[in-house]
């Protein structure tokens, strides 16, 4: 695996055995040469699921995630877009509005888009978007969950971590979000797409790239 270096404006490369990906700002993984999307732990649907246990969150978090997520397909117009699962919250939060935002969805971003099931996915139903469970595409395996992939040389990207790097001390500590690699055990973390989604402090000794003023930042 060779070191991350430019990949265009406010991204970073990483070669996996040959095979280039892109890490985004948006905090998202462009694979250019399968022509594919991916990332993980939208989260739709969290704040409607929050105000059905009293707590009032605004319901307007939605609108820009997806939108983000149309920007980013307009601009790179994939052949599929992969969700390495909790595209939803919970079923509290799949709202009627929700449901056609989803089936919509496809024709909008202009091509296939897949759902490799995560754990808030589990128990809900969505029209034309069946929960798929993990699998290889190319050299990469996609997972929610990290796991084993099912041969050495294939890169497992994954989701539900929502890795974040913790900088500095005290009242100068940032938490930002981060893509985590794991080089030995061909391993490479997401960071959560949605931004109702918090997250959790991974190792340093990881390889991290942080998210930055819309750029990704290599951590020594």
């Amino acid at each position: 695996m060779s070191a991350a270096i430019a990949a265009g404006p406010g991204r970073a490369r990483l070669d996996w055995r040959g095979h280039r990906l892109e890490l985004l700002p948006q905090r998202a993984v462009w694979d250019p040469e399968q022509k594919l999307l991916l990332l993980a732990d939208v989260h739709l649907g969290k704040a409607e699921t929050f105000q059905a246990a009293g707590i009032p969150l605004p319901s307007d978090g939605d609108g820009g995630n997806l939108n983000r997520l149309l920007a980013l397909a307009h601009g790179l117009a994939p052949e599929r877009v992969v969700v390495l699962g909790d595209l939803i919250h919970s079923r509290l939060g799949l709202t009627v509005e929700l449901r056609q935002a989803l089936a919509a969805l496809p024709e909008l971003l202009g091509c296939r888009l897949q759902l490799v099931g995560g754990n808030h996915d589990a128990g809900s139903w969505l029209d034309g978007l069946p929960a798929e469970p993990a699998q290889a595409i190319g050299p990469l395996w996609l997972s929610h969950e990290p796991g084993q992939p099912p041969a050495p040389d294939l890169l497992n990207l994954c989701g539900h971590l929502h890795p974040v790097a913790v900088l500095g001390q005290g009242a100068d500590r940032l938490r930002l979000p981060c893509f985590a690699l794991d080089p030995q055990a061909g391993q490479l973390q997401l960071p959560a797409y949605g931004d109702l989604t918090g997250g959790h402090p991974c190792p340093p000794t990881l390889r991290r790239w942080v998210i930055a003023d819309d750029q990704v930042l290599a951590l020594p």
